[in-house]
């Protein structure tokens, strides 16, 4: 019988190495470097969040609520191409290139990168094309959209590629040049006063940004690559791609049919709620920088303590978002239409139920970021279309039925559900893992 079998295995020094060893300076060690790449996902997230607050209460002000709507649809499809790039590009980087020797990290950069930017070239054509071809506010805002795409979702590869190296300061570095670089063009783009100008101006940031990226790395984006990294990681890519779609398309299709149903109005209103919950979506987007990597580093050292991380994780960032909400709760009203003018009072009505929603979404990033590390891509799939499937149903029913506070309701009912499957299928996925290595053992 194999040492697997007998349960055995003989004593190393290792074993013995006591208070030096891995029991003693290396899990503080260990910690304090877990902390540090918290801090700088905290950090890059924190910037990146606070920008783009910064540029929708901007807009707001500057443009009414008519056009914020406008400029919102245009912000919810870019949501649906991070997907993809994200699907195709740096979530295969992030499940298997997190920790890796700098060689394999770098050349799987490369080929990431350019895929993203390939990836921006083409949805961009496409979006440019549509754009001239609709014509008005919104067909010229889609149509600038296209033109500044390939750099946003450049900036946003540089970003996870930064955060699988563990060099989470240099993606803070990159994104707080792209705020810096973002202060004048907006003020640019108030002058001109068309949400078309805003659109190039925060499209323009970004490309600042994914510039220095590849100075940063030293590494320049292989488009040619993008074939071969498609063919390569093609298990998880094309499962990641649909996952991606689906959770911005879903918030895509939400907003398309809320507009439809009550007006293209409600899409701002929903938009101002969740402005409202910008600096705590700030935390909660930071902290997914980094949890899929570390997820993946306790899969590997400690595979045990893996259910317990997710656990604290969403369970952690839940209750943040009701403390954060509570606190919304006792904004004065001056202080809000200061901050919102005329978006504030109808964004106010919408804190309860979009505050639930954020808790319900938040429980399930835990389980999300272990199905992960798992690699289990399809079952991974299967929540994410549950999920979205919900969240679309419940925010157009709830429109239907009570105009934009009952879409908001029905997508807090949404998330939770939504939240259960994939907790449902984390534990599935963990009994399947525990179960292998026993399968080895009785065939061994």
């Amino acid at each position: 019988m194999t040492p697997m079998a007998t349960g055995k295995r003989k004593t190393t020094s290792a074993d013995r190495a006591g208070p030096t060893g891995p029991t003693g300076p290396a899990r503080p060690a260990a910690g304090r470097a877990l902390a540090g790449r918290l801090s700088w996902g905290l950090a890059d997230q924190a910037v990146c969040s606070m920008t783009n607050f910064a540029v929708g209460i901007y807009v707001a002000r500057s443009l009414g609520l008519a056009a914020f709507g406008v400029f919102s649809l245009a912000w919810v499809t870019y949501g649906v191409m991070l997907g993809v790039s994200r699907g195709l590009a740096t979530d295969p980087l992030v499940v298997r290139f997190s920790g890796v020797p700098e060689a394999s990290w770098r050349a799987a950069a490369a080929r990431s990168s350019g895929t993203a930017l390939a990836v921006g070239a083409v949805v961009g054509a496409v979006c440019l094309a549509a754009g001239l071809s609709v014509g008005g506010d919104l067909g010229l805002a889609f149509a600038c959209l296209g033109v500044v795409l390939p750099g946003l979702l450049l900036q946003d590869a540089w970003r996870y590629s930064f955060f699988a190296a563990g060099t989470g300061r240099k993606a803070f570095a990159n994104d707080l040049l792209g705020a810096v670089a973002l202060v004048p063009a907006m003020v640019v783009a108030a002058r001109v006063g068309s949400v078309a100008a805003f659109v190039i101006a925060w499209g323009a940031a970004a490309a600042v940004a994914a510039g220095y990226g590849c100075l940063q790395s030293g590494i320049r984006p292989r488009v040619t690559g993008a074939r071969d990294w498609l063919r390569a990681h093609r298990d998880l890519g094309y499962r990641y791609l649909v996952e991606n779609a689906g959770i911005s398309g879903a918030a895509q299709l939400r907003a398309y049919g809320l507009g439809a149903i009550v007006g293209v109005g409600a899409v701002g209103v929903i938009r101002g709620a969740e402005l409202l919950l910008g600096p705590f979506l700030a935390v909660l987007m930071g902290l997914s920088l980094v949890t899929v990597p570390e997820a993946a580093r306790v899969l590997r050292q400690a595979p045990h303590r893996l259910r317990s991380f997710c656990l604290l994780l969403g369970a952690g960032q839940a209750a943040a978002a009701l403390l954060w909400g509570g606190a919304l709760l006792l904004v004065p009203d001056r202080f809000g239409t200061f901050v919102l003018g005329g978006v504030w009072h109808p964004a106010s009505e919408l804190i309860v139920p979009a505050t639930l929603g954020v808790v319900g979404a938040s429980l399930g990033t835990g389980a999300a970021a272990g199905l992960r590390a798992l690699a289990a891509a399809r079952r991974s799939l299967r929540s994410q279309l549950f999920a979205s499937v919900c969240y679309v149903g419940g925010g157009l029913g709830g429109a239907a039925a009570a105009g934009t506070a009952g879409s908001a309701w029905g997508v807090a009912a949404a998330t939770v559900t939504g939240s259960a499957v994939w907790w449902l299928h984390l534990r599935s996925a963990l009994r399947e893992r525990h179960q292998e290595p026993i399968r080895e053992v009785r065939t061994s």
